[in-house]
């Protein structure tokens, strides 16, 4: 099974991958656009994406990409972020002056920093790909912070473990099919959708009344710009229906088809657990 990702091997990506498929072809992309290019294509069998951090929020690009693809969401996961420091092969803590990684990495480990003034925090475009730069350069005052995956990947030593900030640092990834390739979940607790209603008093207040009145738990909801059409919004959302049941969140939709200018089922797949 081929699975894209967007990233470097050794991303937090590639870990969550091999989490949901331990047995995966990890497919890296540059660019989130070039995934999606990718699953819609059937060049890759699925690919998984991150859409929001526990601290850092959601990843908005990954909303749009959603929306304008012909793909769904087949599950979700949970993924435990522990940020590491990385050096190279026999380098120490106390000789490490530069420190790279992405700049949300870097700002959930300011605690670290502040203990280790000598270190100085430099943005990088990847955590994973920060790793192989500084392995590739092999610099004993070069550092890294990334997931252990990436000091595996690229034959970095981990220096200090689970220099995060927050320990509650997860973030949620999507598995995600071409939408003809997708198989039903035969008992989906969890759904993600996106609508537009018309700019008017009282429509979006409408539309999310209808899950209210259905007895369906919102657990998400996001806007995002449509564009084109300054000041027009897509709405996304997420709702659990556990309680409701599928007959209530069927009834739900088709009632919110009718309330809205478009409504767009993005998956129905099992709520996750956090993984460690």
């Amino acid at each position: 099974m081929r699975i894209a990702i967007q990233g470097e091997f050794g991303s937090f990506s590639h870990q969550a991958a091999l989490t949901m498929e331990p047995l995966a072809t990890i497919v890296p992309c540059a660019l989130s656009a070039d995934v999606f290019k990718l699953v819609e294509n059937a060049e890759v069998s699925a690919a998984v994406i991150p859409i929001e951090n526990s601290l850092a929020g959601s990843v908005v690009e990954h909303f749009d990409l959603l929306f304008q693809s012909e793909v769904q969401i087949e599950r979700e996961s949970l993924l435990r972020i522990r940020h590491n420091l990385i050096g190279t092969p026999g380098s120490t803590i106390d000789g490490i002056r530069r420190v790279l990684s992405h700049p949300v990495a870097l700002a959930q480990c300011r605690r670290f920093f502040s203990a280790h003034p000598k270190m100085e925090p430099t943005a990088f475009y990847d955590t994973a790909g920060s790793v192989k730069y500084i392995t590739g350069l092999g610099d004993g005052q070069a550092g890294a912070i990334a997931s252990e995956q990436a000091a595996l990947a690229y034959g970095g030593d981990v220096l200090a473990a689970g220099i995060e900030d927050n320990p509650a640092n997860y973030t949620r990834f999507f598995l995600i099919r071409r939408s003809a390739d997708v198989q039903p979940v035969p008992a989906p607790d969890k759904a993600s959708i996106a609508f537009t209603v018309a700019n008017r008093p009282g429509t979006l207040v409408s539309a999310l009344q209808v899950f209210a009145e259905h007895n369906t738990n919102l657990c998400k909801i996001e806007s995002r710009p449509v564009h084109g059409q300054p000041w027009q919004y897509i709405f996304y959302v997420d709702f659990d229906y556990q309680v409701s049941g599928p007959a209530a969140t069927s009834a739900a939709l088709d009632q919110l088809r009718r309330q809205c200018l478009l409504v767009k089922e993005l998956g129905h797949y099992p709520a996750a657990q956090p993984l460690s």
